[in-house]
């Protein structure tokens, strides 16, 4: 990536992130460059990271090796095809776009290298993690450069079939936001067990954020870290227990099965 050129079409809150990951890495501002239709924006992150910005996203990608798309997916068809007629040579189309295929892509740009993301919202923060799905026209080369890109912002996993972004998207992409309701009803449940809120948030956050870095850690599974937590008749026994006896695991399962239905339901709408 030392020599590699990148172009941010779209300089909202992801693509902020991945130039601060990239910049944090040592690349260049020079190497960097984004295109925005608002002034506040371009002039934020301008100020921010020391890039170049444009309006006219044409002049954002000339002579760049990577073009990445940080678009909502509703004006992706639109954007795309106003590009097309500027792109030039192999360039790299990386998309992190949600429910945009590499096939509605290409139709849209030309049958070029691209590669399709699907990162998470703990990426603002660096701590995230994205599934990769390349097609036939990326060079090996430009497979490092798309994984480089991701990791600049946390884990980057790459996938054998496109389908299984579906899965990205229920597991990790739309995964935060589990946790979240999670923290909720923990901490209501502590409130209503007799906890100020704040204590009880409090204890939710950061068990969460003991277990996860736990789990991160350690070399056995969550299977196991859960019974070794887990006494025999005990309170986290009786707390399983019920869990499980009101259904937990079919809970998970089927949630996450309709979240990547809907994936799927996307990306059929938002192709044509």
């Amino acid at each position: 990536m030392s020599q590699t050129r990148i172009a941010f079409i779209g300089a909202g809150n992801m693509a902020a992130s991945l130039i601060g990951g990239l910049r944090a890495q040592g690349l260049e501002a020079s190497q960097i460059r984004a295109s925005d239709p608002g002034a506040d924006t371009r002039t934020r992150i301008q100020a921010d990271h020391g890039i170049e910005t444009f309006e006219d996203n044409a002049q954002a990608i000339a002579d760049a090796d990577v073009i990445v798309l940080a678009v909502k997916p509703q004006v992706m068809k639109a954007v795309c095809q106003a590009l097309q007629p500027h792109l030039q040579g192999d360039q790299l189309i990386v998309s992190i776009a949600a429910g945009i295929t590499c096939a509605s892509l290409q139709s849209w740009l030309g049958a070029r290298p691209v590669v399709r993301c699907m990162p998470n919202t703990p990426a603002l923060l660096r701590q995230g993690v994205s599934g990769l799905y390349a097609t036939h026209e990326v060079s090996a080369e430009q497979r490092q450069q798309a994984e480089q890109l991701l990791s600049a912002v946390g884990t980057a996993l790459w996938l054998e079939q496109e389908q299984q972004l579906d899965a990205v998207t229920a597991v990790s992409g739309s995964g935060p936001a589990y946790f979240f309701l999670l923290i909720e009803a923990m901490t209501a449940a502590g409130e209503k067990l007799g906890l100020p809120r704040e204590t009880a948030s409090q204890l939710t956050l950061h068990t969460a954020l003991g277990a996860a870095r736990m789990a991160v850690a350690s070399e056995v599974d969550a299977a196991e870290l859960r019974r070794r937590v887990t006494s025999p008749a005990g309170t986290t026994e009786a707390a399983i227990t019920s869990f499980q006896a009101s259904g937990f695991e079919a809970i998970v399962e089927q949630a996450l099965q309709a979240a990547a239905k809907r994936s799927a339901e996307l990306a059929e709408q938002l192709g044509q």
